[in-house]
């Protein structure tokens, strides 16, 4: 419903060889099939969602106190800082993952 599949036959991202021998005459798959042969099931890096602040600290949100004075009565309130922030980028992970479009079960109960 709605999906369309690969014109490439029994071709996945992380297999050692490909299905079709591109009998079809499709340069483009068969680019692809070589292309896959060099992919690794592992994921060694991820985008980071921390940002660096105009002092340097890292963190996922950052927030400013500010007295607001209603009535008479002072109460303090926490602002969430949006401008000049950095975003940390790409991190390398301790250990590698498993890609989420791995094509094998490794686990079944």
């Amino acid at each position: 419903m709605g999906g369309s599949g690969s014109k490439a036959k029994g071709v996945w991202p992380f297999s050692g060889s490909g299905g079709d021998s591109g009998n079809d005459g499709n340069e483009q798959s068969l680019a692809r099939m070589k292309a896959s042969r060099n992919a690794t099931p592992f994921v060694f890096t991820r985008r980071s969602s921390l940002y660096y602040d105009e002092d340097g600290d890292l963190a996922h949100e950052f927030y400013e106190e500010t007295v607001v004075t209603k009535n008479g009565r002072k109460r303090s309130k926490l602002k969430r800082i949006q401008k000049n922030l950095i975003p940390q980028g790409v991190v390398k992970l301790e250990h590698p993952c498993i890609h989420v479009d791995f094509p094998v079960i490794l686990c079944e109960v």
